[in-house]
């Protein structure tokens, strides 16, 4: 996969078949489009996902708005997807001011699009101001090929990056799972600990995600962790370690199953598969362990009903 970024410049020589958009989370109606752009392909094309470098909320409001998906997350997402091309514009004065119908004109001539997938909730130029009509209505002017996708449906509501927010912030990871396609992950490397783990026998794995990362509401979860290609079942603490006296920051910590080796300094990633319960204070550091063992054992138990 060929990734520009760092530029308004950007350009491609060969036909492409693009889609447009934040792609944040890369949930299931994202993939609808992806389904759509492998099609055309099959057709020799190059398949090119369009986004932004920051959030345009960011950018226009200068709202500090939590992301599912990091950019290195989402071109993570992207690769494993099989896309061609990721091109990460800068969000700049010039482009956020850009009408509708100049921005369609830019993309297709410096990228050669001649097929463009997108949602229904699609919007984008000055003000929001052109949506999926706009790419209807330029089709034959500028010689591309639109398809415009359906939101898919979970419980009534459109399968979003704002619905799937929102079960995250609550806890509820399995249902965000299901509406992501894959399990909801944190990337980042491991730092440097209190170590009070490693003296109850129980060490763990420290991270402290990107601040714009969205994670998941504080409690301890059932996870499996990726490193170097291989992967280790686990359960981790989300939160602020309220029994261990000071000012701790938010963070994500993992005891890992059967795992024996120095990390930090490592970039691991963990998937949360299943919420265990809520983080919380204990009088005493004893208590403390004996509910984490507690905890391990049901990690365990979810990892060997799976065998």
């Amino acid at each position: 996969m060929k990734y520009i970024k760092n530029t308004t410049d950007f350009y491609i020589e060969e036909k492409t078949a693009i889609s447009l958009g934040k792609f944040d989370g890369f949930h299931r109606g994202h993939e609808l489009l992806m389904k759509r752009l492998r099609e055309q392909k099959r057709q020799g094309y190059q398949t090119v996902i369009f986004t932004f470098d920051i959030p345009p909320q960011k950018g226009v409001s200068r709202v500090e708005a939590k992301v599912l998906t990091t950019n290195e997350e989402k071109r993570h997402l992207f690769e494993r997807a099989g896309v061609d091309y990721v091109v990460e514009c800068p969000f700049t004065p010039t482009i956020m001011c850009m009408e509708p119908e100049a921005f369609i004109e830019k993309i297709v001539r410096q990228l050669h699009v001649g097929y463009i997938a997108a949602g229904e909730d699609f919007h984008f130029g000055h003000k929001r101001s052109g949506d999926y009509r706009t790419l209807q209505a330029c089709a034959q002017r500028f010689g591309y090929q639109v398809v415009i996708e359906k939101k898919i449906k979970e419980d009534a509501r459109d399968i979003s990056s704002t619905y799937i927010r929102e079960q995250i912030e609550q806890g509820n990871i399995k249902k965000a799972n299901h509406m992501l396609g894959y399990h909801y992950f944190v990337t980042g490397s491991v730092c440097a600990g209190n170590h009070f783990g490693r003296t109850m026998g129980i060490p763990t794995a420290n991270q402290l995600p990107s601040q714009d990362k969205l994670l998941p509401k504080n409690g301890v979860y059932v996870t499996r962790t990726l490193i170097g290609g291989q992967s280790y079942g686990g359960i981790t603490n989300v939160g602020y370690k309220p029994t261990i006296e000071g000012q701790n920051p938010l963070g994500v910590e993992t005891h890992l199953f059967d795992f024996d080796g120095d990390l930090y300094g490592s970039v691991i990633t963990v998937e949360f598969l299943e919420r265990v319960r809520d983080e919380q204070k204990f009088d005493s550091l004893a208590l403390l362990k004996s509910q984490l063992q507690c905890d391990v054992a049901k990690g365990r138990h979810y990892f060997q009903k799976r065998q």
